[in-house]
């Protein structure tokens, strides 16, 4: 049995990881204090390891080659082993800024220098410095807080924060994905949208999560050049059924051309509220 490390005192996101972990127990955040460094070893990567595009990158996206060949029985191509890559990462460490956002109304700042990923784990330790918070909030007093007025100033901070993050990964996988800066800001916008969204569900508040992340990506504010894009098709007998349509592609239809995820453009409504209403029941 794997034991997580007490949160450094004081820390303002520690409650909402540990509800993270809760809801989602495939997924940990460990948290450090300060000045204190990241693990490292085998199975550890430093975000600014991937950032950087060489030997810790090809041994990431190694694993997800590989994975593929195993599972599906065919190779898939370099870029779209890359987008796997990217999204592996780039989906949970979102969550790490959007769920103190949604649960605390507290949004850490993490630059890739304070996260390490052990995928196989399902862990991240992380080093939280900086956060931002209402003038309400009795974390306002701690170190690291920076007081925003309302919430759609804590919003610019959750978008500011995701691409100080994202920025340079994108810089380190974009190459690999032969995707241009308009395709990847799509993609960090699926990776925001669809994390939370899916964790809201978790928590039986996902018509929160839902109107929250409209708020957050209402429409192409830059650097993201995707919307939450949610739309509500009709069930069986009424039901609403809530659906998006994500603003890029994942490109698993080149490994198996008969599937397509239920967010895809290329799924159709009728194929989608056959999965939705598959799924509930």
């Amino acid at each position: 049995m794997l034991l997580s490390a007490p949160a450094p005192a004081g820390s303002p996101v520690a409650r909402a990881y540990e509800r993270l972990t809760d809801a989602y127990p495939g997924l940990r955040a460990e948290e450090r204090g300060a000045h204190e460094p990241l693990p490292r070893g085998v199975g550890w990567v430093g975000a600014h390891e991937l950032a950087a595009g060489g030997a810790a990158l090809d041994a990431h996206l190694a694993w997800d080659e590989a994975q593929v060949l195993r599972d599906y029985g065919r190779r898939a191509r370099p870029d779209v082993v890359a987008g796997f890559g990217l999204h592996r990462y780039a989906w949970p460490a979102c969550l790490l800024i959007t769920v103190p956002w949604f649960l605390e109304r507290r949004v850490p700042r993490l630059p890739v220098d304070r996260v390490a990923f052990h995928r196989t784990r399902g862990l991240m330790s992380v080093r939280v410095e900086e956060f931002a918070c209402l003038p309400d909030d009795p974390a306002a007093c701690l170190p690291g807080a920076r007081v925003v007025p309302g919430e759609e100033a804590l919003r610019e901070e959750v978008r500011a924060a995701v691409a100080q993050h994202l920025g340079p990964l994108l810089e380190g996988f974009g190459p690999r994905m032969r995707r241009g800066r308009r395709a990847l800001w799509a993609m960090a916008a699926d990776e925001v949208v669809e994390g939370l969204w899916y964790l809201g569900s978790l928590l039986g508040e996902e018509r929160r999560a839902v109107r929250e992340l409209e708020l957050l990506l209402p429409g192409a504010l830059a650097p993201y050049t995707g919307a939450a894009g949610f739309r509500t098709l009709t069930g069986p007998g009424g039901a609403e059924l809530t659906t998006r349509d994500r603003a890029s592609c994942c490109f698993f239809y080149t490994i198996r051309p008969e599937d397509t995820c239920t967010t895809c453009p290329r799924t159709c409504d009728a194929d989608r509220v056959t999965r939705l209403t598959a799924a509930d029941g």
